[in-house]
């Protein structure tokens, strides 16, 4: 009989997980604040590689909040989560807490990372902790609240089965792979911006069993150390093939040999003395024979959103006269235009400023 796939919570990209995690946090603590209602953990499901661990520091650390993390499946026996009985002054056993445990008020998150590959007994026993922050030797802090991630049931995974009476003592939901998003956290994070590219060019060969966010990144950190990677193209390939699968390696190479990491950048763009080179460019690389790569078009479009929508990004007088001669330019089909000027005006104040613009305003009135 075959046997009903486990679900996993609802599938939310990283954006919205964040924005998710915001508002369990807040919403808990205050709950706490009011009436001493520890907060329900949350369970963050999700493949190897996805940024799971990274996702929930990056929030303590935005938030300037306490951050502990701790391993279970390090955990060999109940006294490494107990911690050590000591003969206490009146005669009785005390316990002293292992020194992972969190000691100074929150607000704060313990980190339980890759909770499904704790061996049976320590799972069993962190039931306890999940239900009522605190086990018969020690308790969490106010403040503090408890965050696990776990990788999934039913696929390759050395883990133990959570059963439904521990499952439920958390919030669950899996963390699911989207291109763009991951290009917008990888602009801001300072990626190679070759590598922002291949993703949002390539987004289908962007996971697998050897290709993970994780290992992209990896991938990607070594290329910067290769200013031409056509020059160098056997080196590129043998670090493709040490940190991805042949598949992505190869569409990696491809993507090299077409000469894709040359087409302009959004800083070209955006700091060109001259914009009109530029866009001759920009309508060169995107015709092959009788063939206009709109792909190219677009991976430019998603480009300059992600660069302007950046924390550090700073408009100028001169990123504004481009950026409305890219918009005034025939090269642009009308749904591309329509789509980046509306991204252009949501990407806030200073950035839709750019394109105030009587002529400007006039040419995309006609083609709205």
């Amino acid at each position: 009989m075959n046997q009903t796939p486990q679900s996993h919570g609802p599938a939310l990209d990283a954006p919205k997980l964040r924005d998710l995690l915001d508002f369990l946090v807040e919403s808990q603590l205050a709950d706490e604040a009011a009436d001493g209602t520890r907060p329900t953990p949350l369970c963050i499901w999700g493949s190897h590689g996805l940024g799971k661990t990274q996702l929930v520091e990056e929030h303590a650390r935005r938030k300037g909040w306490r951050f502990k993390t701790v391993a279970p499946a390090q955990f060999e026996e109940l006294g490494d989560l107990h911690g050590l009985p000591v003969r206490h002054e009146g005669g009785h056993t005390a316990y002293l807490p292992p020194q992972w445990v969190p000691r100074e008020p929150g607000p704060g998150i313990l980190l339980l990372d890759d909770l499904n590959r704790a061996p049976d007994h320590v799972l069993r026993a962190l039931m306890q902790l999940l239900q009522r922050y605190e086990l018969f030797s020690w308790s969490l802090p106010a403040g503090w609240q408890i965050v696990c991630t776990a990788n999934p049931e039913g696929g390759d995974y050395t883990i133990t089965s959570m059963d439904d009476a521990m499952r439920t003592r958390m919030l669950n939901v899996e963390l699911s792979f989207d291109a763009k998003a991951w290009a917008e956290w990888a602009t801001e994070a300072g990626v190679d911006p070759r590598g922002v590219a291949f993703v949002l060019t390539y987004p289908e060969v962007a996971v697998g069993p050897r290709t993970t966010p994780r290992t992209l990144v990896q991938f990607f950190a070594r290329l910067r150390h290769i200013p031409d990677l056509a020059a160098q193209i056997d080196r590129v390939g043998t670090l493709a093939k040490a940190c991805l699968e042949d598949v992505t390696a190869w569409e990696f190479l491809s993507f090299v040999r077409d000469g894709l990491p040359h087409l302009v950048s959004p800083e070209e763009l955006l700091d060109a003395a001259a914009v009109g080179p530029v866009i001759a460019r920009i309508k060169e690389t995107s015709v092959e024979g009788d063939t206009r790569r709109v792909d190219r078009l677009a991976l430019l479009c998603t480009r300059l959103i992600l660069t302007v929508r950046r924390s550090r990004y700073t408009p100028t007088a001169r990123h504004g006269k481009n950026v409305r001669a890219l918009l005034m330019a025939d090269i642009l089909p009308a749904d591309l235009r329509v789509g980046l000027y509306r991204d252009l005006q949501a990407s806030g104040d200073a950035v839709a400023a750019m394109l105030h613009d009587a002529a400007l305003a006039e040419r995309m009135l006609e083609v709205l």
